[in-house]
């Protein structure tokens, strides 16, 4: 459940970016929606981090080394 969690939250991301790059072609600098939209894209990514760094703290997540 975690990890479908942190993929939705990433796939989120990734439609954030997907709308400021259509909305920078399409808008030809008529509007904010551009700036609007990298700026969720950029708060998700910083929810995200302190998401996952919290949960690791509080041992909801564990990490697991490479190769161990």
């Amino acid at each position: 459940m975690k990890t479908l969690l942190i993929v939705a939250v990433l796939l989120l991301i990734l439609w954030n970016l997907g709308a400021g790059l259509y909305y920078m072609m399409v808008d030809k600098g008529g509007s904010k929606r551009t700036v609007n939209a990298l700026t969720r894209r950029i708060a998700i990514s910083v929810a995200l981090i302190i998401g996952v760094i919290i949960a690791a703290s509080m041992g909801w997540l564990e990490f697991h080394g490479v190769g161990a």
